[in-house]
């Protein structure tokens, strides 16, 4: 079975959003009408607490998109984004979400960041999202959402490395730097990963 893996479609991923992605919301009719061509959609949030150590806000001195050292993994510092219980942790108001059978919820440790649906960054906690698809006997996952050169990336990945066929859907995700994501997305067709 397929399966189709939202990913973080947030206000605050959304133009005027605190980290917007340019022309995030142009997906979202694409990303709807896709809905249908699936038996199973799950769907991820990044729900940080407000002390995030991913936050610039967190680091006396340290402008957002800067990047440090944090616990031994490379973390860029982003604005403050997806605060739990916020305007901006919500889903779109236009995205269809009447069909997504699950919510994975990531980035709530504050020492770690988590980009992918699967894991946090360092690989140290697993969201169950893998043992999900597992369960309901999904072999291949296609992956769209915000953005592309970040969570829909590390998730499209990470779905390769616990053995599922892996998809992105190009027209159903945007980028924040699309050079960056042009390079990443020879990195997934090399690891297996194929682009629709």
């Amino acid at each position: 079975m397929k399966a189709l893996i939202i990913v973080d479609v947030q206000n605050d991923f959304l133009p005027e959003g605190s980290l917007a992605v340019s022309k995030g919301d142009e997906i979202i009719p694409i990303i709807n009408q896709l809905q249908k061509d699936y038996d199973l959609i799950v769907a991820t949030q990044d729900w940080h607490p407000a002390n995030h150590l991913s936050f610039a806000s967190q680091h006396e001195g340290k402008l957002p998109f800067e990047q440090i050292d944090l616990y031994g993994l490379d973390q860029v510092l982003w604005p403050d984004h997806c605060i739990q219980g916020s305007y901006g942790s919500e889903f779109s108001d236009e995205l269809d979400m009447n069909r997504v059978e699950a919510v994975f919820r990531k980035g709530m440790d504050p020492k770690i960041d988590s980009y992918s649906g699967f894991f946090d960054n360092g690989k140290r906690k697993d969201t169950g999202l893998g043992g999900y698809l597992r369960a309901r006997n999904v072999e291949e996952v296609h992956v769209c959402g915000l953005a592309a050169d970040f969570c829909v990336y590390f998730t499209a990945m990470d779905a390769l490395a616990v053995g599922f066929k892996s998809a992105i859907i190009s027209k159903a995700t945007k980028a924040i730097d699309k050079g960056a994501f042009m390079e990443k997305k020879n990195d997934f067709i090399q690891a297996g990963g194929i682009l629709l």
